[in-house]
């Protein structure tokens, strides 16, 4: 049986490189690439029957996160393997959570994207050791959950755009809501997590290994 495949990246020669992998294994074809949000809903009409989606979670036009719930409601036999820069303690909790079947990093070998492909094709989660360990620590030590791992998945969007230095009009329009939104948002970001203003968000994101 051939898995049809939908590769999604918005680094070219990193899209080309996963390509390339895949497509050394004959049961695996490699029917479609994209390079953001659009072009990925625009291949999946045009191949309704892709059985896996090989997707980086930091996408131009919509976040990983919202992107993966909707195609969880909108397609929830499709099978989604997160292939991303991001640590698995920063996304992969979250990634799961929203409906993905496998989360692995970017410097993982070649050999381990065949490996979770093969895993998620088969009806299985693919979940590595940092992963596994992750969610351990969660279910047996919430009381010792980072601060960050408290907020929404908006909220925590919301961290790292402000983190990285983006004006509160920026990150309205990167989000698709309103300023006012926002600010509701980084409120409850400071509150939840004990900070008291930007600065503050900042220097935690950065210590935590939440932005580049």
């Amino acid at each position: 049986m051939v898995t049809r495949t939908l590769v999604v990246d918005d680094h070219a020669i990193v899209r080309r490189g996963i390509v390339q992998i895949l497509s050394e294994h004959p049961d695996i074809q490699v029917v479609a690439e994209a390079g953001d949000y659009n072009e990925m809903r625009s291949a999946l009409r045009q191949h309704p029957d892709i059985d896996l989606l090989v997707m980086d979670i930091g996408l131009p036009g919509k976040n990983g996160i919202d992107i993966l719930k909707t195609l969880h409601e909108e397609m929830p036999k499709l099978r989604v393997l997160i292939v991303s820069m991001y640590p698995e303690d920063q996304y992969a909790l979250r990634a799961f959570r929203a409906g993905a079947a496998g989360y692995l990093n970017k410097t993982s070998a070649p050999e381990k994207l065949i490996e979770a492909v093969r895993e998620v094709i088969a009806g299985r989660k693919f979940v590595t050791p940092e992963i596994a360990h992750a969610l351990i620590e969660n279910l047996h030590a919430p009381e010792q959950t980072a601060p960050h791992e408290r907020l929404s998945d908006r909220e925590f969007q919301t961290l790292k755009l402000i983190a990285s230095g983006k004006r509160l009009s920026d990150i309205a329009q990167a989000l698709a809501l309103s300023p006012k939104t926002v600010s509701v948002y980084r409120a409850r970001i400071l509150e939840k997590m004990a900070l008291s203003n930007n600065a503050e968000l900042t220097h935690y994101a950065i210590k935590n290994g939440l932005v580049e």
